[in-house]
Formats: structure tokens, sequence, C-alpha cells
């Protein structure tokens, strides 16, 4: 067993993951939302969305990161699906009431669901697994299988820790908001959505246009 090269590819694994964890991205501001809308365990379960996202896209990445890199149509779909989604949950951020005070009967598997539905429509994780990760890993395989197995546990643990202590603080603060800062807080959610929405229209725009 080469222990460097499966030290080097877990600590890549961590570093990718801690810095996917704290920017700013639909699944963040989803935590955010859902944290807001239904308590901590809606934006933990929202947080733990790429073990059933990413972790599928691991295995897929290694195998078809060279075709999908020249398939351009599947990341267009994609972009349009993720856009459409970011608006509406984006302008669902609006009318959002506070919760109930009585947090523990709140049913967070919708949260879940929501989480798993913003990652699978960001084309921004296909392309990082598909053109970063996948690339990665597969050349680290050919000389310890272990490397890359490494590189995907790291990576997701860390990113979903990141993502579920953003969600223990924005939880801790939440019940000294006042309704208005609460609204406020979910407006901006819902503006970060709608732009990110954007964003995802003019990929597919530009990717269109590379056609």
């Amino acid at each position: 067993m080469d222990i460097g090269l499966v030290l080097s590819l877990s600590a890549a694994g961590l570093a990718l993951g801690v810095i996917e964890g704290i920017k700013p991205g639909p699944l963040l501001t989803m935590v955010i939302r859902e944290t807001l809308s239904g308590g901590l365990r809606a934006g933990i379960w929202t947080a733990a969305a790429p073990i059933f996202t990413d972790g599928p896209l691991v295995i897929v990445s290694l195998i078809a990161a060279s075709w999908v890199s020249t398939q351009p149509t599947i990341l267009i779909a994609i972009s349009i699906l993720g856009a459409g989604y970011l608006l509406k949950m984006g302008l669902e951020c609006f009318t959002i009431e506070p919760p109930s005070p009585d947090l523990a009967e709140i049913d967070v598997s919708d949260s879940f669901k929501r989480g798993v539905l913003t990652n699978l429509l960001n084309p921004n994780v296909y392309i990082f697994w598909f053109l970063i990760g996948g690339p990665l890993m597969a050349s680290a395989a050919d000389k310890e299988p272990l490397a890359p197995v490494a590189y995907a546990l790291t990576f997701l643990i860390s990113i979903i820790i990141v993502k579920s202590l953003i969600a223990v603080a924005f939880d801790r603060t939440r019940g000294n908001l006042s309704h208005r800062t609460y609204k406020l807080f979910l407006s901006l959610c819902g503006v970060a959505m709608i732009i990110f929405a954007g964003g995802f229209t003019f990929q597919a725009y530009d990717l269109y246009q590379a056609l």
C-alpha cells in the first residue's frame, strides 16, 4: 500500500471538502433556508445530501469522465432544470413564515429531498466530479486503488460536516431573530437562489454557444 499517496489524496479531499462546504452555492443556501424554516434537523438533513448525490457520481465519474466532458448537451439540460428549480425555491423564500415553536413535530424528510434535488440539478457538481475529481482519482487508481476511496470519503465527510456546522450556527442565532430579521434572511436566500438560477441559465447558454 502506498501510504503517502493515500494520505496526499485524503488531504486533497479534506481541503476541497472544506472549501466546497463554506463556498456560497445553491446547496449551502438551501441548508440555511431549511434551518431557518424547519430547525436544525432539517438543516442537517439537507447538508447530508452530498452522500446521496456525489456518492454515485464518484463511481460514475471514474468510468465516464472523458465521455461526459465531450457531451455538453447533458450539462445544458441539467443547467436548465436546475435554473427552473432554484427559481421556484427562491420565490418561495419570500412567502415562508417563521416555523412553529414545536420543531420536534416537523417532518424533515422534505428538507432532505429538497437538498438532494438541489444538488442533483446543480451542473457544477457534475463539472467538478467529471472534470476534476474523476480524473484526479483515476490518475491515482493505477498506483494505489485505495487512494481514490480515501479522497472521496474525506471530501464527502468534510463537506457535510462543514455545512452541518453552518446549520448549527444559524439555528443558534435563529431564536434571537425578530420576525422582520428572519424574513430578511430568508429573502436574501431567495435572492441568492434566483441569482444562482440566472447563473445556471447563462451557463447553459454558453454551453449552447460552444456547440
